[in-house]
């Protein structure tokens, strides 16, 4: 027998799109536990710095994304909760340069996994958490202070960017450097034709 996708979705959950929904939801409380979770991570990365706003700048937004993580079985797992750049309140050639997306091809991954089974090796996968916090800018990039966490005192302020955060253009570049950078420091070379 076969089901529809929306008959047998056990991840269909209505995740609020707003902080304001968020909060008045009846999960609200296990919501701004998820976002008191994702800014220390921010903090620790030191990912901006509250400034005055430039004379001629204009702020990116920002927004929180919200997802509900469960389990294969439906049960719900955690809250999670994402603050992301509005990308596109960007300007090109003043708030980012250059952008491309880190994707390899498939036949690079075959030469790795023919290479696995040919020599009998192992492979590990990885999953880097808060990747995009890792990335550095080069670009001065302004952004407002998220929903709900404006400094008491200095709301007027605006975070000044020093680290890539999701939704940001140049995201995926600034991590791929960044990544780079730490790998080959190891001895490792990139495939110069993937």
């Amino acid at each position: 027998m076969y089901l529809q996708e929306h008959e047998y979705d056990l991840n269909n959950v209505d995740d609020p799109t707003t902080f304001e929904e968020t909060i008045s939801s009846s999960h609200g409380d296990d919501w701004l536990n998820a976002m008191h979770d994702e800014l220390p991570s921010m903090a620790h990365n030191g990912v901006w710095d509250l400034v005055d706003l430039p004379q001629g700048c204009k702020p990116v937004g920002c927004k929180w994304v919200f997802k509900t993580k469960r389990s294969p079985n439906g049960k719900v797992e955690r809250y999670k909760a994402r603050l992301v750049a509005k990308d596109y309140s960007q300007r090109d050639d003043i708030d980012y340069k250059e952008t491309f997306p880190l994707v390899s091809t498939k036949d690079a991954f075959r030469v790795v996994m023919a290479l696995v089974a040919h020599f009998d090796l192992e492979l590990h996968q990885m999953d880097v958490k808060t990747t995009f916090l890792n990335g550095d800018l080069f670009e001065e990039v302004y952004m407002v202070q998220p929903d709900g966490f404006s400094k008491k005192g200095k709301e007027h302020l605006v975070c000044r960017l020093k680290k890539s955060i999701y939704g940001l253009r140049q995201a995926s570049r600034q991590w791929y450097l960044k990544f780079d950078q730490v790998v080959t420091s190891f001895g490792f070379k990139e495939n110069a034709s993937d």
